[in-house]
């Protein structure tokens, strides 16, 4: 599974010459962000801080406002993949002198879509955005918990995609992302009077908070 990290990484370096030598902080990055990702999306909290740490001081040793704010960015997606997102503050002081491909993740994953281009998203994002695709139709799991908060951001989630983003994050077993969806979940059914469904729900939050 390419992730999120990856992806963005690659797309941002293409430029770069097929036949120079990787520099290390590269895949030291890399490697770093994917191992944050992991480690905050199964909850543990202290693990993912230190390698977010870490990707971060590779990526400042270059210079490149760019680069950094890939980082930034690469965590409020997870967070938002989690609905623990909001306003992405790590990259909002990097937001000038990042790119305008950058900024306009920035405003996705903020659910703030009006006037967004599409076109300069992560091309599992743009049918998302331009309200051409289904939750369903992401194909990796963390675009589509992405895509999933970033929907809820934007006031355009469903009752199919909290079940789908649901489902997504109990497969991968992902317990933070899981617990808030479920949370979701429960508020709907609270919501239109389900109780049986929302005694369902309960049971399973109990289950996945326990250790």
């Amino acid at each position: 599974m390419k992730t999120i990290a990856t992806c963005l990484l690659a797309a941002m370096l293409a430029a770069c010459a097929a036949k120079q030598v990787e520099p290390s902080w590269r895949p030291n990055a890399t490697g770093a962000l994917d191992s944050f990702s992991d480690a905050y999306l199964k909850g543990d909290s202290a693990i993912a801080a230190v390698d977010f740490a870490r990707a971060r001081r590779e990526m400042t040793g270059t210079g490149r406002a760019d680069l950094v704010a890939h980082a930034e960015l690469v965590r409020c997606a997870v967070k938002t993949a989690s609905i623990d997102g909001g306003e992405c503050e790590g990259f909002a002081p990097l937001a000038r002198d990042a790119g305008a491909a950058h900024r306009a993740y920035a405003a996705f994953l903020a659910g703030q879509w009006q006037g967004l281009d599409a076109a300069l998203l992560p091309e599992q994002h743009r049918p998302i955005a331009s309200g051409t695709g289904s939750l369903a139709g992401v194909a990796d799991p963390l675009s589509r918990l992405v895509a999933a908060g970033a929907m809820l951001q934007a006031g355009r989630i469903g009752p199919i995609d909290i079940v789908t983003a649901t489902d997504t994050a109990s497969t991968q077993g992902w317990r933070r992302p899981l617990l808030a969806w479920l949370g979701i979940a429960a508020q709907r059914a609270k919501a239109i009077g389900d109780m049986v469904e929302l005694a369902r729900i309960e049971r399973r939050i109990a289950l996945a908070s326990s250790r």
